[in-house]
């Protein structure tokens, strides 16, 4: 499998040796190594010292976000053939736009600025990047494209942008415009998406909503409850006014789908606007009665009925889900550059090896007869790092005869099963590897 997506980036390099070095990159970080900077991933790849690797992100030349859509169209294509392999092909796709940070020190990284970083829990020195994860109902999901947040401070100052290596034609961009850039991105590659999901940022997004009813592309976004809504009469509330005249007839109990838990049951309404097409979906959680509100768009064509925008609002969190795990086992926030090119290209092979990933464990669904973990309620979060390092090193490492670069001796493209032990070869609900535990 990693020799198959390998195989596809050969046309995104100029030259045959950082070809080679990115796919030492993509299996080095695909390893057990606690930490993954330029001298741990050297040494895993077998180099004598980083300055291959620090070549291959800051100065070798090679097509970045063509080497993305390459491995936007191995992903989808992989988990849209796991999911008709497994008897699901009504099974809704997913798009799901969301953004992750990684803490920085000092000033001179591309993109830093002192924000509230989820992932540090604090104000913190740090960068955002906007991600497209792609998510197949019942096979899996993974991350299909990015673009790193920069402050308009940044780009507006010459010095600056030098400094961090900015192209000169970047101009700023919002991250919800920085969604609708991946989307068009995604859709120019056939990329076809029953909904779109967001949180409130993308949302609250006009210039994304537009854009996405223009192109007939349904979607369920997260808004405030201060959003406004017309309502069949004229009437103008916000979603907070309009959840409050509910009575208690007005709500149905659903599952947004199976979690590592279970089933997770909510309470849902579907309330009808001015527009035909347009309904607000408000989720309550069962226990502290806290409420979500979705705003959805439906084209002409889909019925107007909650069971699929429930569903695909139950679809959302796996962008979480590949943010955490690709921070935990891949190194996802752990890029050690400080220029806009480099961050990008570490994004981008941490991307490949995260769906390299995804599509294998999604294509083992069917050949395994191992309990998965979630099931005796032992999800990824439940066995923790070591666990997830030493389930991923087990299955990724190169099987007999296979060096790390991805193909064999005889240029045999593996099969997903290649090196895999038996007793890894069990899969997560969403479609991640996970270890039997012994």
């Amino acid at each position: 499998m990693r020799g198959e997506l390998l195989g596809r980036l050969r046309p995104c390099f100029v030259r045959v040796e950082p070809w080679l070095q990115a796919g030492k990159y993509v299996a080095a970080v695909m390893s057990d190594v606690p930490e993954r900077n330029g001298w741990t991933l050297a040494e895993r790849a077998g180099d004598r010292a980083p300055d291959r690797m620090q070549r291959l992100l800051n100065r070798a030349v090679w097509d970045t976000f063509a080497a993305m859509a390459v491995i936007r169209g191995f992903a989808v294509a992989g988990l849209d053939e796991a999911a008709r392999k497994t008897g699901r092909r009504r099974g809704l796709a997913v798009g799901a736009v969301d953004e992750t940070g990684q803490v920085k020190q000092g000033t001179h990284t591309a993109g830093v600025k002192r924000q509230y970083l989820g992932c540090a829990g604090k104000e913190a020195n740090g960068i955002n990047t906007v991600h497209l994860s792609y998510v197949r109902e019942g096979a899996g999901h993974a991350l299909i494209g990015a673009r790193e947040w920069i402050p308009a401070a940044h780009i507006d100052d010459p010095a600056l942008s030098a400094v961090m290596g900015l192209p000169e034609d970047l101009a700023f961009r919002t991250k919800g415009q920085l969604a609708i850039d991946i989307l068009a991105e995604a859709f120019a590659d056939g990329v076809r998406l029953d909904f779109l999901c967001g949180d409130e940022v993308y949302g609250s997004c006009t210039r994304l909503r537009e854009y996405l009813e223009n192109r007939g592309q349904a979607y369920v976004l997260r808004v405030p409850c201060s959003f406004p809504l017309t309502l069949p009469g004229g009437i103008t509330l916000t979603c907070g006014q309009a959840a409050a005249r509910l009575g208690r007839r007005g709500w149905e109990i659903r599952s947004a789908g199976t979690g590592s838990k279970g089933e997770r049951w909510y309470a849902w309404a579907w309330l009808a606007t001015a527009s035909a097409r347009h309904h607000l979906l408000i989720r309550r959680h069962l226990t502290t009665g806290e409420l979500a509100y979705h705003y959805c768009y439906l084209p002409e064509g889909q019925p107007a009925s909650p069971s699929r925008p429930i569903r695909a609002a139950g679809l959302r969190w796996p962008a979480e889900e590949d943010f955490e795990f690709g921070k935990d086992c891949f190194g996802l926030d752990q890029s050690q550059v400080r220029l806009y090119t480099a961050i990008a290209r570490h994004t981008v092979l941490v991307m490949a090896a995260m769906a390299i990933c995804a599509v294998t464990a999604a294509l083992l669904r069917r050949r395994t007869d191992t309990q998965p973990l979630w099931v005796a309620g032992m999800s990824t979060r439940t066995i923790g790092r070591e666990g997830q390092q030493h389930a991923l090193s087990s299955m990724l490492q190169p099987g007999p005869g296979q060096p790390a670069g991805g193909r064999d001796q005889n240029h045999h493209i593996p099969g997903p099963t290649s090196g895999v032990p038996r007793s890894f070869q069990t899969v997560h609900p969403l479609g991640w590897m996970s270890g039997k535990v012994k």
